[in-house]
């Protein structure tokens, strides 16, 4: 532990999701070691939180069947945290907040809006669709995952509570607050490494743009649309009610603007890419993440079997609806982050830093691809060629 090789995830938000038909999900915690080859493997899985007798904690040494039980429950358990807050929740459906606040406080020549205004393209659409055919009654969700879509949507709803834009919104605080941050302690974590590569891209960008417009104190104190914006930010009566938006949504401090820009940019496109992009390598072979499983949890020790690992799987149906609906989510049919769809920027205070923008992403590509030649696997959805401007998918 002091050489912070072991690690910890505590899956206790799932604790009080009433899920659909009554279907049982586990509120799980597991740990992992980082070994020799610095890969993190799973070393404890208890499914559940309080230990009982009829709750072990399932380690690698048991029966294989069992182990690759438990493995599977947490796996399940996790795939609805994924689905519900890192993708849903704090990316599509954050993105979509702002967006629509944007669009009340600020007027299209402002530069704060054409920063923002590339990485909110298609943002509307994609939620409206979501909605209708994947969160809907009797849709993708109800169908093929554990929870259901209104177990799901009171995960995003309870986790809300918690979210904070200058920790789960800002990348470096979020890996030092998950200590994950020391490359030296766990070498290979390719979204960390990766995403800040891009991250650092984005902060100078908005940076190099907000410094050239506000030259001054004085023209962000009194842009009263700005400060309009973060009010409506941060404010829970009548406004967006973020928790954490830096400067509490009173800008005086420059670098405050630039922090709340860059954080909005990374979730729309960086967050998402990382949260949406993998879906079909890991959930369309339902073993490896299964979105739904039948029977129970396993509640002891006690040898299972190949065939009792089969009959927990989705039948063949569902797994095809989830093949094929994380083949679509998982495919890119808009422009690569730099590569804006609309042209906003026409001013060479913004003009300017959009090329060098462009340029840096292509520098941040090609370290990337050299990474992935010597990655134990390749982590190619955060090559910047790979990342949209905007969540369209």
């Amino acid at each position: 532990m002091k050489k912070k090789k072991v690690y910890i995830v505590n899956l206790k938000r799932l604790s009080d999701i009433m899920c659909r038909f009554n279907r049982v999900i586990c509120k799980p915690m597991a740990l992992f070691f980082a070994n020799g080859r610095n890969e993190l493997m799973p070393v404890a899985i208890q499914l559940f939180q309080k230990p009982s007798d009829d709750n072990p904690v399932f380690v690698p040494s048991d029966p294989k069947y069992t182990w690759m039980m438990a493995k599977m429950y947490y796996n399940n358990a996790d795939a609805a945290f994924h689905q519900s807050c890192t993708h849903l929740g704090f990316t599509h459906l954050v993105a979509e907040t702002i967006c629509v606040g944007t669009h009340r406080q600020l007027s299209p020549s402002h530069p704060v809006f054409r920063l923002l205004a590339p990485h909110f393209l298609y943002l509307l659409a994609i939620n409206s669709l979501a909605l209708a055919r994947l969160v809907a009654p009797n849709g993708w969700i109800d169908n093929t995952m554990t929870t259901g879509a209104g177990g799901l949507m009171e995960l995003v709803s309870q986790t809300w509570q918690h979210w904070r834009m200058d920790t789960d919104g800002w990348l470096p605080a979020d890996l030092a607050s998950r200590g994950m941050e020391d490359t030296e302690a766990l070498p290979n974590y390719p979204y960390r490494d990766d995403a800040l590569l891009i991250f650092e891209v984005i902060h100078d960008y908005v940076r190099e743009v907000l410094e050239a417009f506000y030259d001054s104190p004085e023209k962000l104190t009194d842009d009263w649309e700005i400060q309009n914006w973060g009010h409506m930010l941060a404010d829970p009566e009548d406004g967006l009610g973020i928790k954490g938006v830096f400067g509490d949504g009173k800008f005086s401090d420059l670098e405050d603007l630039i922090k709340v820009v860059t954080s909005i940019i990374f979730i729309s496109s960086v967050g998402h890419s990382a949260a949406n992009f993998a879906q079909y390598d890991e959930y369309a072979f339902p073993p490896n993440y299964p979105a739904f499983l039948r029977g129970k949890p396993p509640t002891s020790k006690e040898p299972l079997t190949e065939q009792d690992i089969i009959d927990a799987l989705p039948v063949k149906d569902m797994t095809l609806d989830i093949i094929i609906v994380t083949k679509i989510l998982s495919d890119r049919g808009t422009n690569a982050l730099g590569d804006f769809e609309v042209q906003y920027m026409y001013d060479p205070r913004g003009t300017k830093p959009v090329e060098k923008l462009r340029k840096r992403l292509l520098e941040v590509s090609d370290i990337i691809a050299e990474r992935n030649k010597s990655r134990p696997f390749p982590y190619p959805y955060l090559d910047p060629k790979e990342v949209p401007n905007a969540i369209s998918i």
